[in-house]
Order: C-alpha cells, then sequence, then structure tokens
C-alpha cells in the first residue's frame, strides 16, 4: 500500500497533514500515536471509507478511489466505531459478507465454519451480534474482513476488549496470514504489543509522519515506547501533587 500526499480537513482542523506512508507487502505494520494524531482518519481514507480533501492511496497498484470496487476486493477492513448489521446472528453476518464479495455458496459454508471456529465463537453462531459481548463482536468483525481472504488487512485497535486468549489466537492467525504473503496494517496504542508482533511502525502526531520503518529503526535501541514519546512530546515529568502522596 502507498499513501501519497493525503490531506482531510474537518472545518479548520487539519486531521491528516500531507501524509505519505509505503506499508511493504508481506509486513506487519504499526500504526501508532496519540488520541487525534490521525490514524483512524488516514485508515479511513486509505481503505476507501472517507474521501481525502487530497492525495492518493494505492493498493496493489490500484488507485483505491480512483477504482473503489477493484481496490476494496483486496481489503479486509476493522474499522473503528463501524456499525455491523447486528440483528443478524453471527453465523448470517459472515455469510452475508462472503456473499457480498462474490463467493460461492461452498466457499462460504466452510470459511465461516472455520473462522467462528479459530475466534471461539461456535457456541455464539447462532446467537444475534446486539447480544455479544465487546470482544465477541470484535472478534465476528474480524471473520468478516477475513472471510474473502484479502490481500490487506487493516485493523483499528484489533484487540480492544479481546480476552488474553482470544488474542493469543488472534495473533496467531495473524502471524500466518502474513507468512502467506498476506499484508497487515494494525493501529494500536499499544506499544508493547507493536514491539512484539510489528517488523515495520510509523507514528503520527497532529496529522503528519513523525518516524517510518522497521521496529528497530524507529526506536534506535530505546524501547518502542520511550522512543513514541520522545517523538510526539507531552510527557510531564513530575510526582504529582503533593495532596496524592502519604508518605
Amino acid at each position: 500500500m502507498a499513501l501519497s500526499g493525503l490531506v482531510k480537513r474537518f472545518g479548520e482542523k487539519v486531521a491528516v497533514d500531507r501524509l505519505d506512508l509505503v506499508v511493504p507487502t508481506g509486513s506487519f505494520y504499526g500504526l501508532v500515536g496519540p488520541n487525534g494524531a490521525g490514524k483512524t482518519t488516514t485508515l479511513s481514507m486509505a481503505t476507501g471509507l472517507l474521501r481525502p480533501d487530497a492525495g492518493t492511496a494505492t493498493i496493489h497498484g490500484v488507485d483505491v478511489w480512483a477504482h473503489p470496487v477493484e481496490a476494496k476486493a483486496m481489503i479486509g477492513n476493522l474499522a473503528d466505531g463501524v456499525k455491523l448489521f447486528d440483528r443478524l446472528t453471527g453465523e448470517q453476518l459472515v455469510t452475508y459478507t462472503g456473499m457480498m464479495f462474490g463467493l460461492s455458496r461452498d466457499e462460504i459454508g466452510q470459511r465461516t465454519a472455520d473462522l467462528l471456529r479459530i475466534m471461539d465463537l461456535g457456541e455464539a453462531a447462532g446467537t444475534p451480534v446486539v447480544d455479544y459481548s465487546a470482544g465477541m463482536t470484535k472478534k465476528i468483525a474480524l471473520a468478516c474482513a477475513l472471510v474473502h481472504a484479502p490481500r490487506l488487512l487493516v485493523l483499528d485497535e484489533p484487540f480492544e476488549s479481546v480476552d488474553p486468549v482470544s488474542a493469543a489466537n488472534i495473533e496467531d492467525i495473524l502471524r500466518g496470514y502474513t507468512q502467506g504473503g498476506g499484508t497487515v496494517i494494525v493501529s494500536s496504542h499499544s506499544m508493547d504489543l507493536v514491539q512484539r508482533m510489528c517488523d515495520h511502525v510509523a507514528v503520527i502526531g497532529a496529522g503528519r509522519l513523525l518516524a517510518a520503518g522497521t521496529v528497530d529503526e524507529v526506536r534506535g535501541g530505546e524501547s518502542l515506547q520511550d522512543r513514541f514519546v520522545e517523538l510526539v512530546g507531552g510527557r510531564h515529568h513530575t510526582e504529582g501533587p503533593e495532596w496524592l502522596r502519604r508518605s
């Protein structure tokens, strides 16, 4: 995926400011930044959910906005805050998503069964998604993003509200996906997760790209957490007010 000169304004606020980024095919790419940095806005423009004011986004050479149908067929998207058809059961929702991508009935049945099993949602397959917990909802949304075997998987906070066992299973699935040639972009606030899972990382602050490269290149011998704080600023070196200390 290649992003070039992406710009997005909301009124007077510039949410993304001429952002350039190249994500190598087959990489596990982390996108990190403080709240309001422009991560979700960037990913929304990159995947065809939000039209940029300027700039381009291409996936395997296909312009996302000039050829949206072709581009979106290559994307599996777990977007933050996008509402699911939650009156469907989990099984129906994954099946419906597979139908939208033109899969055959046999393919849909097998893939849905496989995804429900590896997400530990087999017992909840017949339960309406509206009755799922936050973690279960995240997992069924990920199953929908995977059902058509996309070439690029874009995940916005994929482990939020997910229990540790399910998170470990999802990590295994994603590692296998990248080893098979797929590309993962994950947006996360967890530096430990990004440092553990990702081979590349980009740091975004105030809508601008502050650093990008392999994880080792970006952290430069420090922990990713410390390097991140250096780049984005805002850390207050203080013990806090006197009234919070009991000694």
